[in-house]
């Protein structure tokens, strides 16, 4: 049974042109013909098309595959024809390991420009592991934050400020929201109640410090953020790493945020007594 061009183009996922090509260049006869002239591939084609297939994956130009697929192979110098083709794999493998190398550095510097864009840090991944240490940009949520709140005007101001802030500014940054997540947790294990006054006076300073260093945060902001740190781990872990994570202590900062906010609301006026029925 022979095969048509066009089952075996469906089957092998090529072109009937590239088929024809292959014909033309004597890589893969079809064994047979229809009385009508029309192409017949049988078993045997459809095994070494496969094998071309697998070394056009690897990248071999047609020519070298023509020469791995001669049958007898060539000999080359006295050496055994399976030796010839393990030095041409080592050959290809060597050169496919070095692309590889050189894409994976040019993702890693897409990634940092990314990252710069998305998190408005201009420092470099040295200068990132010395003042961030296990805080970590997951691009993920930066995608997602920047597609959720690029129209907001806090998020822009936000971005612009952090773009002007230096190694400096990020260390003095960083060095204050550590001594907060200290005192935070200490909070949490000690079982403070996250509505009370310690929890509240923790969320203050927070929203402070946002302001100070990126962007005013009124308090529907602030809770606006704090609804995102309970409901997303990766906008949290940008808060506290995992490490210093205990099971609540998102939903508690949450809950102190909110409690603060009410609390910074100020007092609805006093309703003016209805003295209509005193007037004489």
């Amino acid at each position: 049974m022979g095969y048509p061009v066009g089952q075996v183009s469906a089957f092998a996922g090529v072109t009937v042109r590239t088929l024809h090509h292959y014909d033309r260049t004597g890589l893969l006869r079809p064994s047979d013909r229809s009385p009508a002239g029309y192409r017949l591939y049988s078993d045997a084609d459809l095994a070494r098309l496969q094998q071309i297939l697998f070394y056009r994956e690897l990248g071999f130009p047609l020519d070298e595959i023509a020469t791995i697929l001669a049958d007898p192979p060539p000999a080359n110098a006295g050496r055994c024809p399976q030796s010839q083709l393990l030095d041409q794999l080592r050959a290809r493998h060597r050169r496919l390991t070095e692309e590889i190398n050189r894409l994976q550095r040019l993702v890693e510097v897409a990634e940092q420009a990314m990252e710069v864009q998305q998190t408005g840090v201009r420092l470099t991944p040295q200068e990132r592991f010395e003042v961030f240490g296990e805080i970590a940009f997951d691009l993920t949520y930066a995608t997602d934050a920047e597609r959720r709140w690029r129209n907001s005007d806090g998020y822009r101001r936000s971005m612009a400020r952090a773009a002007t802030h230096s190694k400096d500014d990020w260390a003095q940054i960083m060095a204050e929201a550590a001594d907060w997540r200290a005192r935070l947790t200490a909070a949490f294990d000690a079982g403070e109640p996250a509505d009370g006054e310690r929890a509240m006076d923790l969320a203050e300073e927070h929203r402070r410090h946002l302001t100070r260093w990126f962007t005013p945060c009124p308090t529907d902001m602030h809770g606006r953020i704090a609804d995102d740190f309970a409901a997303d781990p990766r906008a949290f872990a940008l808060l506290v790493p995992p490490t210093e994570q205990r099971p609540g202590l998102a939903p508690y900062l949450r809950t102190a945020i909110h409690a603060n906010a009410v609390r910074q609301s100020p007092p609805a006026p006093a309703a003016e007594p209805d003295d209509r029925h005193h007037r004489p």
